[in-house]
């Protein structure tokens, strides 16, 4: 809970899990959720108002000192490290943070920078970096003490489709071959798939399910009615009263004046009534078509809304 001069604020509220050894456990959820508030409490770096967490049976608030040199933690939101000295510069300060020794340093960050593909460029300075580069010495970063835990706050956020693969595929063979415990907090639904062992959802500092990817579309996902219309609707009001609607999501190609609406649907009736109200509306449809559950849908099913309407909520 944060206090305020107006107002106490609830970040977290009621979390209970558990994350296996070895395991990439993904936190999944839009922002304001209470993700980085939950990395920022078991990573030692904020003490929780109430309740008790433990990495490795050893207390957050209690135990600090048993915990930090066994945790590491990165984010795409942070600055990447000093700009002047070598992205090697940079990782040996770091490393010395924890009293790593020079044959230790040097053999990991011969693997470190050749399994992201940083090797040419660790000799450079970070401001002759691009954005994917430093990204990939800041997980490098992260690594450099070996760890067992890490924590990833939004690890590729803004990142190119090739530097984000490397950055996912380096995340999954750390936990499966060296038995690392992966923490990843993301909004970002490729990703939760594609390295994710087990998924929970968060929203407004509760976790509203916690299980595998396939499991939580097979128990939770609807299939949804993707329609892309023109002009863009003023407002979803005129589908989430309709019977058989679930929730809404949409995107909207400002070039081209096109929205992207997808509404998850109870079943064939519902998708009847959308075309229906759309008729009314007089807006034009331009092509539709149905998709199988993902984590996208399953989200919407739970809270009614997709990411992108609850963010908006939340700047209203």
């Amino acid at each position: 809970m944060f206090h305020s001069k107006t107002s106490d604020v609830t970040a977290l509220g009621g979390i209970d899990l558990d994350v296996n050894e070895g395991e990439v456990f993904g936190v999944l959820g839009p922002n304001g959720a209470g993700k980085t508030t939950l990395i920022r409490i078991l990573s030692t770096l904020l003490l929780p108002t109430s309740g008790r967490a433990t990495i490795l049976g050893y207390d957050v608030a209690k135990e600090v000192e048993k915990i930090r040199p066994i945790i590491n933690m990165a984010s795409g939101a942070e600055r990447a490290g000093y700009e002047f000295i070598s992205a090697r510069g940079n990782l040996w300060f770091f490393s010395q943070l924890y009293g790593i020794g020079k044959e230790a340093f040097e053999s990991r960050v011969r693997s470190l920078s050749s399994r992201l593909e940083l090797e040419k460029y660790i000799d450079k300075k970070v401001y002759e970096l691009s954005t994917g580069y430093r990204q990939r010495m800041t997980i490098a970063r992260a690594f450099i003490n070996d760890p067992k835990v890490v924590f990833m706050d939004e690890p590729t956020i803004a990142l190119d489709v090739m530097t984000a693969r490397r950055i996912r595929d380096f995340l999954a063979q750390e936990a499966k071959e060296n038995k690392r415990t992966i923490f990843l907090a993301t909004h970002n639904m490729a990703e939760t798939e594609a390295v994710c062992d087990r998924v929970a959802i968060i929203d407004k500092g509760r976790i509203l399910v916690c299980e595998t990817p396939e499991n939580l579309k097979r128990n939770y996902g609807r299939p949804s009615h993707v329609m892309e219309l023109s002009p863009s609707p003023p407002s979803m009001e005129i589908f989430t009263s309709l019977p058989g609607v679930k929730g809404i999501t949409s995107t909207l190609d400002e070039e081209r004046g096109i929205a992207t609406v997808k509404i998850v649907v109870e079943d064939d009736d519902a998708i009847n009534h959308v075309n229906k109200a759309l008729a009314k509306s007089g807006i034009r449809l331009l092509s539709s078509w149905r998709q199988e559950p993902t984590l996208e849908e399953v989200f919407v099913t739970l809270v009614g809304r997709g990411f992108t309407e609850r963010e908006r909520e939340n700047a209203s």
